[in-house]
């Protein structure tokens, strides 16, 4: 789950995030967790985006998440947004609070579904993250 701020950095919506780490570099140290997100394609927003209006500041939604190799369900896991150890409103305090951040900055509060330690992204996999009143984001995996 991302957030969406707006000209006085104030929450103004929410989408969905696909943060993609290489685990093989996070597995090595935990301090190279920079360096495991950086490459292209790590991260994948959409495939809408919903108003505070519309949710609320600190929405309590489902995230589920969905894996497909060769068309078959090779994972499946689910939270809710009520799970999170830190709220909306804390992450964006603590992003402002020495930092300029521009309007229309993206956000997105951590992982909430991890698959097993021995699981790895294939190419061609298929990666599903629906989230309630958001929608689904799906994205491909490429080996580059």
């Amino acid at each position: 789950m991302s957030f969406i701020l707006g000209l006085n950095r104030e929450i103004i919506g929410f989408t969905a995030g696909n943060d993609v780490s290489s685990r093989d570099i996070e597995g090595e140290n935990p301090l190279y967790l920079p360096q495991a997100k950086i490459y292209e394609g790590c991260c994948a927003l959409g495939p809408s985006i919903v108003t505070v209006d519309e949710v609320g500041t600190e929405p309590k939604l489902r995230i589920e998440c969905k894996i497909f190799r060769s068309g078959s369900l090779v994972f499946e896991g689910s939270t809710n947004t009520s799970q999170m150890k830190r709220s909306f409103e804390e992450l964006r305090s603590y992003l402002c609070r020495h930092n300029p951040v521009p309007p229309g900055s993206v956000c997105l509060s951590g992982t909430g579904i991890v698959p097993p330690d021995d699981f790895s992204l294939e190419d061609r996999d298929l990666v599903e993250i629906s989230i309630e009143k958001i929608g689904v984001l799906r994205n491909s995996v490429r080996r580059l």
